[in-house]
């Protein structure tokens, strides 16, 4: 299995390309990220099935409710054994603290701050006024007082994020080739730049999964590292 700090987002409803995917790319990835998409269309089956690859998942799902409810729903998916799993800092305090506690004990159980897709204008838009780096602090600390194991955030905050936190596990997505398209991706460096600024591990979606070649693209990102 690889040592890699790569996750690879795995994000299709398709359960066999997902798998063409994940056996193409298993030798040079450390992980594979299954999120909503392949959840809806998959369930739980389709985590154990996935699983039995060797690799370790980060079930991405972004749970976000009422406390009791997010405590459950991690409850029932406790069974999956996830590596990592994601909740929102946007929850709350208590709902991270339920989230954590209803975690398996290997579970990584990280909350995302501010999705890669905002920038300060969406933030605006929902209520919120302050750039990106700012509301990352404030769910980075808030996180950490609730006990969780670390966050989601960009490239652009993982520095900060890292000197607030210098034990976390800090989970950075959108990152990109230096020769990749950003797509819906506003805030993004490469992987590179993610691991010299702090990051523990790296998600790549598309610019592996879309590529021609996706095992020849994950060693050439590897190959940066």
């Amino acid at each position: 299995m690889s040592g890699s700090r790569i996750y690879v987002a795995i994000d299709t409803p398709d359960f066999e390309r997902a798998r063409t995917l994940a056996v193409r790319v298993r030798n040079h990835v450390g992980g594979l990220k299954l999120g909503l998409e392949f959840f809806c269309a998959n369930g739980r089956q389709g985590i154990h099935d996935m699983a039995d690859l060797g690799l370790p998942i980060f079930l991405d799902l972004k749970l976000h409710d009422i406390p009791n409810t997010v405590g459950k729903a991690i409850q029932a998916l406790g069974p999956l054994d996830p590596a990592i799993l994601t909740v929102h800092a946007a929850g709350g305090r208590a709902m991270m603290e339920d989230a954590k506690a209803a975690a398996p004990s290997g579970t990584k159980v990280v909350a995302v701050t501010v999705l890669t897709s905002l920038d300060s204008e969406d933030l605006e838009a929902i209520g919120l006024d302050r750039d990106p780096h700012m509301q990352v602090q404030r769910l980075t600390e808030l996180a950490r007082g609730a006990g969780l194991d670390g966050i989601v955030c960009s490239g652009s905050e993982v520095a900060a994020a890292r000197r607030s936190w210098p034990g976390g596990f800090l989970v950075v997505p959108g990152v990109r080739p230096a020769d990749g398209h950003s797509a819906d991706q506003k805030r993004v460096v490469t992987p590179r730049a993610a691991l010299d600024a702090g990051a523990s591990v790296l998600v790549v979606g598309r610019p592996i999964t879309q590529a021609a070649d996706p095992d020849m693209a994950a060693r050439a990102i590897e190959a940066t590292l």
